[in-house]
Parts: structure tokens; sequence; C-alpha cells
């Protein structure tokens, strides 16, 4: 991002809102007021002698700027985003949080009438190719250098005591809304559009997803006879078991996962997209606290989801979420907790000690079959 406002003013004023709202103004005797029209608060009021001026707030707030040269307006504007070029930066996200995210943006879009450039990670923009005339998914970071009118991240943001790139903890509303909250959008989940590879149905048989991965030991479900015994439960159901995780083996330093024993191994690099047309034409899908859930649900795809590490709230909706709030449960959303995203066996409140990722060890076969059985009986109808 240039370090000078993009827009030009009288005067050699330049001023624009990216990361905020930003005015440089050359040697004079100026008076300066940004001002919140939503709330109507005046943010900053002063005079200066020339310099640059930034909002403390980065997040999406409705400004407007007066410039004054004693009783002489010199500049007034309101921050109006239709027709304007605005960038939304997702690029440092996972999987997951584009996904949670980018149904935000396209209400951002058609909100604002503004045509927008959104950066993802990646590999992630054929996922995003749908068509959308107001949105262009690029993974190409060199557009960060381009001058917009606007511009927003929308990323987790850790140790924000002071919320000034996001209005509220995202460990209070979720991860699927705090994009919602950055970009000044109701809190509410929104489904991304989302491409689904060309193909159609890919197996006649009736088939349920799976993905067992996930990023952190905290994730994964964790009862040491979880899958062994839900896998052969599924067979029995009359279901083809497809594991569409990525990796057939991850993990960290002594602690390594391997898909389960019996399911249909579907692991690699394949595009999200074709992982999307399984996830389509799935009955349902099973999984983590992870992007492949993220993906089945933006693919309409009935969800299991089994978590103990975050509250139901952090993820999208779901009739059919695991969580066992008899043991410890929910350290992910804890505002007293700091989460170490380096430490792959971040365990809080228990680690080292008996009760370690107790969440999801004590997450029972039992206890998901019921759920399933819920859902097989709730039918097509019942998400």
């Amino acid at each position: 991002m240039d370090s000078m406002p993009s827009q030009i003013g009288p005067e050699g004023i330049r001023f624009d809102f990216q990361d905020g709202c930003r005015v440089s103004l050359p040697e004079g005797a100026w008076h300066l007021e940004i001002k919140d029209l939503l709330t109507q608060n005046v943010l900053f009021s002063a005079e200066s002698k020339g310099g640059f001026i930034a909002s403390t707030k980065k997040y999406f707030v409705p400004f407007s700027l007066r410039v004054k040269s004693g009783d002489r307006v010199i500049l007034d504007h309101v921050m109006t985003l239709r027709d304007q070029e605005v960038l939304i930066d997702t690029h440092l996200g996972g999987v997951g949080d584009h996904i949670a995210w980018m149904g935000h943006v396209e209400a951002f879009a058609a909100l604002h009438g503004c045509r927008i450039t959104c950066i993802v990670r990646p590999g992630l923009a054929e996922l995003f190719q749908t068509g959308n005339d107001k949105v262009t998914v690029s993974d190409d970071q060199a557009l960060l250098e381009r001058a917009y009118y606007a511009r927003y991240k929308v990323l987790i943001f850790f140790n924000d005591i002071n919320r000034d790139f996001q209005p509220t903890d995202y460990r209070q509303v979720g991860l699927g809304v705090s994009g919602a909250y950055i970009l000044g959008l109701s809190p509410q989940d929104r489904r991304p559009a989302i491409r689904i590879a060309e193909g159609g149905r890919p197996i006649p048989d009736k088939y349920v997803c799976i993905a067992t991965q996930a990023t952190g030991h905290n994730k994964y479900w964790n009862n040491p006879s979880g899958w062994q015994t839900i896998i052969p439960f599924l067979k029995e159901q009359g279901y083809r078991v497809i594991c569409i995780d990525r990796d057939r083996v991850s993990g960290s330093g002594t602690i390594w996962h391997h898909i389960p024993h019996g399911v249909e191994d579907m692991t690699g690099q394949i595009p999200l997209s074709e992982r999307a047309r399984w996830l389509r034409h799935a009955s349902f899908f099973i999984g983590l606290s992870s992007g492949l859930s993220w993906l089945a649900w933006a693919a309409e795809c009935p969800v299991v989801l089994i978590s103990g590490f975050t509250e139901p709230y952090n993820e999208f909706a779901t009739p059919y979420r695991v969580i066992n709030r008899n043991v410890c449960n929910g350290c992910s959303n804890d505002v007293t907790l700091e989460f170490e995203r380096t430490n792959y066996m971040w365990c809080p409140r228990h680690a080292e000690t008996e009760r370690d990722f107790e969440c999801t060890k004590l997450i029972s076969p039992s206890h998901v079959e019921q759920i399933i059985r819920q859902l097989i009986s709730d039918g097509p109808g019942g998400v």
C-alpha cells in the first residue's frame, strides 16, 4: 500500500479510506475533523500545520472528513463506496476462514455497490470464481500494492486489546461472523457462492464424506475408538465412506494421525472445487472444526461437526453439532486464554495431565451415532 493516500483533493490535500481514514495535509494552517457518521461521534478534531493523520480504527467505519483553513471549508467529504475500487485482504487466513468470510465480502459488495478486489491465499482463487461481476477474487499479492479508495483486512487479530482492527474479539462472536463485524454487516452466517467442479454425481452409490485431519491436536476427535467405531456403523447403514482429507498422515513431533481404517482413500492435493462436487452429492459429511467442514457447509451438504475445542457458535449453524458439556470445553473461545498458534499440543487448562484433550476424548462414538441417526431420520429437508 502506498504511504500516500490515493484520493487527490483541493490545495494539495490527499485522503482515502485504506485501513481507516487517512489524510495528508501540506504545510499550512489547517483544521481537520474526522467523524463517524453512524454514531455521530467526532473521532478527531485538531489544528494542524500539515502532515499525515490516520484514524486508529482500521475496520469499516462510515467516515466523513472536513478540512478547513480559517473559516473556509476546503474539503468536505463523506465516504461513499458506490462504484469505487475497494480492496478486501483475507490472504493470511486459513481455508475455513476464507469460506467463512467470502459470503460477507459478497454481501458488502452488494450493499455498497462497489467493485471489490479480494486477495486470498494461494490455491483458493479458483474456488470462488463464480461469475460475480462485483467481486474479483485473486491470489496475486501484487494487487496489494495498487491504490484503492478503501481497503479492509478481514482476519483474526490476536492481542488487539484496543479493538483497532476488529470491533469485537473473534473469541466472543466466533470465526463465522467475525468478518461481518469487521465489514460493518449484521452478524449472521452468509454462505458464499463457490465453484462446483463439473461432472455431477461422482458415484451412483449412496455415500458420505469424512475428514479426520486438522491443524492442531486439539481439533482432532481424540477418542481412541471414535472413527474405528463410526466407519463400520456407517457401512451398516448402507453408505460408502469416502475420506477427503488432503493428508493421509498428519501431525507434529511424536504425535501423528492416520486416516481411519476402512475408508475409501481420496486424500491428496485435489482442487477444492472437486472436493465440493463430492460434497454436494454426499448424503452428509462428518468432520471437525476445520476447513473441509466449512467447504461442506458452502456446498450445502448436511454437516455433523465434532468439536469440543470450539464453542458451537464459532462455526456455522448446524443442527448436528457434537460437543460434550460434561467435560472441559470451549477453550478456543475463552477470552481469558491466548491461543498459542505455534503450539500443536495446545491444551491450556489440562496440558500434560490425565485430562488433556478430554473435550474430544470423551465424545463417545455412541454420542456421534445418535446425532447421525437424527440426521438420517430428519431426511433431506431436516437441515
